[in-house]
C-alpha cells in the first residue's frame, strides 16, 4: 500500500487531525505510517461518527489510539487482525464506566437515526480499572458488535 507523510496539521475533520489518530507510543521503526486508504477509514470514522457524537456529548473527545500499523500493533499487544490495523477503529479517552456509557449510547442513537452500521462498540475496562470505549466502522461487512470486557 501506499504510505503518505504525515503532516500533523492535516485534518481529518473539524476537530480531529490525522496526527492524533496516529499517535502512539510504542518504540517502532515503521513510524505508524498510514497508506491513503487507512486515512479514508479514519476520516469517515472523524466526519460521521466522532463529530456527531462530540457535538451531542457536549464532551471533548480524546483518542487514546487510532490507525496502529502492524508493528505498533505487537508492540503494544494488541490482537491479530485488529480493525486499528486499517485505520477502522479508534479507542477513545472516557473519565469512568459512566462516560463510557453515555458515548455508546451516542454512537447508537447515530446508527439509529442515520441507519449507519458500525463493527464494534466495546466499553473496555484493564486490570487496573481504567475504561475506555473502543468503536469500530468498516467499509462493509460490519457486525455490530456490543460488548463490555475486561482485559
Amino acid at each position: 500500500m501506499e504510505e503518505v507523510m504525515i503532516n500533523n496539521e492535516a485534518k481529518l475533520s473539524p476537530h480531529f487531525t490525522l496526527a492524533e489518530l496516529t499517535k502512539t507510543s510504542a518504540k517502532t521503526a515503521d513510524g505508524n505510517v498510514p497508506a491513503r486508504v487507512h486515512i479514508e477509514n479514519l476520516k469517515n470514522l472523524c466526519v460521521n461518527w466522532l463529530e456527531p457524537l462530540r457535538e451531542k456529548s457536549g464532551a471533548p473527545i480524546v483518542i487514546n489510539s487510532g490507525y496502529r500499523s502492524e508493528a505498533v500493533n505487537r508492540a503494544i499487544g494488541g490482537v491479530k487482525g485488529s480493525n486499528h490495523l486499517t485505520g477502522c477503529a479508534v479507542d477513545i479517552h472516557v473519565t469512568g464506566i459512566e462516560q463510557a456509557i453515555q458515548f455508546a449510547d451516542v454512537l447508537l442513537g447515530i446508527s439509529a437515526k442515520y441507519k449507519r452500521d458500525y463493527d464494534e462498540l466495546l466499553i473496555e475496562r484493564s486490570p487496573k480499572g481504567t475504561y475506555w470505549l473502543h468503536f469500530a466502522v468498516r467499509p462493509k461487512e460490519n457486525r455490530r458488535k456490543v460488548r463490555f470486557i475486561q482485559t
